[in-house]
């Protein structure tokens, strides 16, 4: 029986899947083997109701460019006792590529020990996908996708901040980034927006609500006192993923729950919880400032992959076939800046829980260090001309708020 190889994708969409799955696809076939791509990640691979699809060269071939995944996703995590190793005998699978996020990878290793016991002889390597650059790769190298999302997210964030100028109002965006702050920093960044609030910027305080909608209003009120009636705050959507449930809780805003009682942050926007924050703070300070809100998220995970993804996938792709020749499993296929291949073993990186903990945004680098103190806030300096607005400019603070040590001659984060 012809040997093959099956791919499957999981968790949510990033651009560059179907570059990934192209590539594979290409440089197995040349080697005689059959392609299956799974839909639905694991969902229904273990019942006997898979549906999959033959990759043939022209099928990767027209696929190897475009955004989204041409195998359906699901979330769907399977138990153990719902292994069979049915689907993988029948179609005599050689290599399970997995695409997908740390829970991914997790499901995979254990379907191949629960194979290994059973005797059946099968590889796995994983392909790590999120726009969130969260993974702690080597080389600091990012995720596929988080470029062509942060380019997608640019390109939005410079139209809105240009709808800012125009018709001088703020504007409030919440971008995606669960755990880690990297699409927002950059995205703000990229477009000088003049304030960026992410989780990595409450290192040495409490986050609150509170604090959040007083670093907003520390740019309105320092633009304004230069006379400048406009700008976009950024917010990545992970401030939220650290904020106590009773914060949440007592915001005034209305939220379905679960069945533990925690809100279902999915179901809201999170840029018109924090604009409706920031309009009720104004109008208690009498200050009249328009804000909107903009919820920046799907709109980046499906769109086309940029060059640079393009060319990272394919290296993930390629990387694939070499791993699985040099006999790797249960890893992850890593590249660096000069595009060696390396296995990363989950045991490598996981902590003692078995969870893979996020990469974070060091806010201490120089380049984070050049952005946050470029951004428009009131400081110390600022006071006295602030007072013709707020009666306590310290309130207002960015350094004060955030507990952090100020340096004006450096106007940096020291």
């Amino acid at each position: 029986m012809q040997k093959s190889i099956a791919i499957l994708c999981a968790g949510g969409p990033a651009p560059g899947i179907n570059t990934v799955i192209s590539t594979i696809a290409k440089v197995f076939l040349k080697d005689g083997y059959k392609i299956i791509g799974i839909h639905e990640g694991y969902k229904n691979l273990f019942n006997g109701q898979a549906e999959t699809v033959d990759i043939n060269f022209h099928y990767a071939d027209r696929i190897f460019p475009r955004g989204g995944s041409t195998l359906r996703m699901s979330r769907y995590k399977p138990k153990n006792e719902e292994f069979t190793g049915e689907f993988f005998q029948k179609h005599n699978v050689k290599l399970l590529v997995t695409i997908g996020g740390d829970d991914t990878a997790s499901t995979s290793n254990r379907l191949t020990k629960f194979l290994e016991k059973n005797n059946i002889k099968i590889q796995n390597i994983h392909v790590p996908k999120t726009i969130d650059n969260d993974i702690p790769l080597p080389d600091m190298m990012p995720t596929f996708g988080f470029n062509s999302a942060k380019n997608e997210g640019v390109h939005i964030g410079n139209t809105i901040y240009e709808d800012s100028r125009t018709s001088g109002t703020w504007f409030v965006i919440s971008s995606m980034g669960r755990s880690a702050g990297h699409l927002a920093f950059e995205i703000g960044a990229s477009c000088h927006f003049p304030i960026i609030i992410i989780p990595e910027m409450f290192d040495k305080t409490k986050i609150t609500l509170e604090k959040i909608v007083n670093l907003i209003i520390s740019s309105m009120v320092k633009r304004k006192i230069n006379d400048v009636d406009h700008g976009v705050a950024i917010v990545s959507e992970g401030v939220f993923h650290i904020l106590d449930n009773e914060e949440i809780h007592n915001s005034g805003i209305d939220f379905t729950y679960d069945a533990h009682g925690h809100p279902e942050l999915g179901n809201v926007s999170k840029a018109h919880i924090i604009n409706v924050l920031v309009q009720r703070k104004l109008k208690s300070l009498g200050i009249n400032i328009k804000s909107r809100p903009v919820e920046m998220g799907y709109e980046l995970r499906c769109c086309r992959p940029v060059a640079y993804d393009l060319t990272l996938c394919t290296i993930l792709g390629m990387g694939v076939k070499r791993l699985f020749e040099q006999g790797h499993k249960g890893c992850i296929v890593s590249t660096t800046r000069e595009a060696e291949i390396k296995p990363l073993f989950l045991k490598d990186i996981e902590d003692e829980n078995g969870k893979i903990p996020p990469r974070l945004v060091n806010v201490d680098t120089e380049f984070a260090r050049l952005v946050l103190g470029d951004l428009h806030v009131l400081k110390p300096e600022d006071y006295d001309r602030a007072k013709e607005f707020v009666a306590i400019p310290e309130e207002l603070d960015f350094y004060r708020i955030l507990e952090w040590d100020y340096d004006p001659k450096a106007m940096l984060r020291p």
